[in-house]
């Protein structure tokens, strides 16, 4: 289904849930870069909502994250149904959309723990995974689960690698001097992904619940292998620079249902100099 105009309040609110994907992502990485410096146990998504209960008036920042999170939820929910980003109604377009319910759940789910609203947080993996594997071909599902999220990983990382990201930023001198920066953030962020759906398969393949993990279990493994310092130190810069591409995606992606098809932006800027030196 396309609608020839998104709605105006669409806007606010994707850009009030890139802001908080941000401010998450920021604490994480900061975290991250902190325990390879001076030591100590890199947190997850959890533990930065955790980190933020202990600020100055934490109870006002969680709440603004929270809202931030469901913001960010509905924005994908909302973009998948009424198709704004225009991916079509073919089976990659469907698929591309699946993935933004997907997105939008995980989100949703943060923006629940952040206000206590679930009982499990993303560092007690091993729950909702022992739940899982207790189920009729609870393993399978697993295993698929496992799949799915590697196989995100993967996408980030092509997204990152390939520059696909280009075509939703809005072409202006800061986002053309940020996209290195862009680029090692989502890649990043895929090989995190990826990372945790390891965990997740070898949970399924050990039946061991406990082998499951989260994006802490994820810095954590990370931080443990050889010369695991350094290694969690480039991924807390890279979840650092993630944290900077949410920002600009919050105030300059492009959403064509709302801004239509001639908006100039990285992708397209690029396109017209390479055809310009032919």
């Amino acid at each position: 289904m396309q609608t020839s105009k998104a709605p105006a309040w669409v806007v606010p609110v994707m850009r009030l849930g890139y802001s908080a994907r941000a401010a998450t992502y920021a604490i994480v990485g900061a975290l991250a870069l902190s325990a390879a410096i001076w030591g100590g146990v890199a947190e997850g998504t959890e533990g930065a909502i955790g980190e933020l209960h202990r600020a100055p008036f934490g109870l006002v920042l969680i709440w603004i994250v929270a809202l931030g999170l469901f913001c960010y939820a509905i924005w994908r929910f909302v973009a998948a149904a009424l198709d704004l980003e225009r991916r079509g109604d073919d089976a990659s377009g469907l698929f591309a959309r699946g993935g933004l319910l997907v997105t939008g759940a995980l989100h949703a789910f943060l923006g629940a723990s952040a206000l206590d609203l679930v009982p499990e947080s993303d560092e007690a993996g091993g729950s909702w995974t022992q739940e899982l594997l207790a189920l009729p071909y609870g393993r399978w599902l697993l295993l698929a689960l496992a799949v799915a999220v590697f196989g995100a990983g993967l996408y980030y990382v092509y997204k990152g690698w390939a520059e696909t990201y280009k075509e939703h930023i809005r072409v202006t001198p800061l986002t053309e001097k940020l996209n290195p920066v862009l680029r090692i953030g989502i890649v990043s962020e895929g090989v995190l992904i990826g990372v945790i759906g390891g965990l997740l398969a070898l949970a399924a393949l050990t039946y061991d619940a406990d082998n499951a993990g989260s994006m802490g279990d994820a810095l954590r493994e990370i931080g443990a292998a050889p010369y695991g310092r350094i290694l969690l130190g480039i991924a807390g810069l890279g979840l650092l620079a993630f944290a900077v591409e949410n920002l600009v995606e919050a105030r300059f992606r492009v959403l064509p249902a709302r801004d239509g098809p001639d908006v100039e932006t990285l992708s397209s800027r690029a396109l017209r100099k390479a055809k310009s030196r032919t």
